[in-house]
């Protein structure tokens, strides 16, 4: 067995999945540790298979396994999982650039605090911001709604009113100390192999998006801390292969999975605390959201 496993999911984003394999080979010259790379491909029409076996003669701790499909991120994740022998599990974006990061430091925060059941680092966006995916509450109907409106955004660093309407992301809370969220992003996501296997890995009901969510709110119901740990940092290239693509056709499905996961959520998590009449209100500003 491996200390850790990296598992990522590639499709169609060739140039930056290479980029991210060859930062972690180079990252791990400099901090060796006993890991391997899983690489998932969703059947890619871009020559990242090839690309991808290529690197896989040159990188003796890489792994690659070529879907004839497209799985989608929460099915291919698990398959990577399957593939794995690693203690810890680390679920990297392809998109997710490693530019300096001693993983022993995160694993030994791990093997040192059993009551941490998973962990991310400080995720930040081209812009130099923190991607707020990474550091996120539950999607509750007061925290969705105060952030939909806007009022998280109009609120973000006022004090005191930041913690009663930015729970959505969190943004009553300091960036850079260590702290407890309710779940970071899929982007880096580092939790224990002996939680994947419990929760079962990703729920295969979604397709894209709202995997980690819903892996993080079981992590939590187990009684687990979901930790914050900005000491390290990772880029990550956002949207390269998602809501903001060029695509027409691309865009349209993968807003269609986005808003899908939030009912799949909401329906899971929170649908049985709450009268009909609420549920069918929210389902249907969901659909609305979705249209606009």
């Amino acid at each position: 067995m491996t200390d850790f496993s990296i598992i990522i999911v590639s499709f169609n984003t060739r140039a930056i999945t290479r980029r991210c394999l060859v930062n972690l080979e180079k990252n791990f010259k400099k901090y060796p540790g006993d890991y391997e790379v899983i690489v998932v491909d969703n059947a890619s029409q871009d020559s990242s298979q090839e690309m991808l076996k290529e690197l896989e003669k040159n990188y003796p701790n890489l792994k690659v396994f070529l879907s004839n499909r497209n799985l989608g991120f929460g099915k291919a994740n698990n398959l990577g999982v399957k593939k794995s022998t690693g203690k810890y599990i680390l679920y990297l974006n392809s998109d997710a650039i490693v530019g300096d990061l001693d993983f022993r430091d995160l694993i030994s925060l791990l093997e040192r605090k059993k009551e941490i059941g998973a962990l991310t680092v400080k995720l930040i966006l081209l812009d130099g911001e923190v991607d707020p995916a990474s550091h996120r509450g539950f999607p509750t109907i007061w925290r969705s709604f105060a952030y939909f409106i806007g009022l998280e955004k109009l609120f973000t660093k006022v004090p005191l009113l930041n913690q009663i309407f930015g729970g959505y992301h969190l943004t009553g809370r300091d960036l850079n100390t260590i702290h407890e969220i309710d779940s970071p992003s899929g982007a880096f996501f580092l939790t224990r192999k002996s939680l994947v296997d419990k929760i079962g890995g990703f729920d295969k009901a979604y397709f894209m998006y709202g995997e980690d969510l819903d892996m993080s709110f079981k992590i939590k119901q187990m009684c687990y801390k979901i930790i914050y740990y900005p000491l390290w940092q990772v880029l990550h290239l956002k949207y390269s292969s998602g809501l903001k693509k060029d695509s027409h056709t691309i865009k349209k499905k993968t807003r269609y999975h986005f808003y899908k996961s939030m009912k799949i959520f909401y329906q899971k998590h929170y649908e049985k605390k709450y009268p009909w009449f609420v549920n069918q209100f929210i389902y249907l500003a969901i659909d609305i959201k979705n249209k606009l």
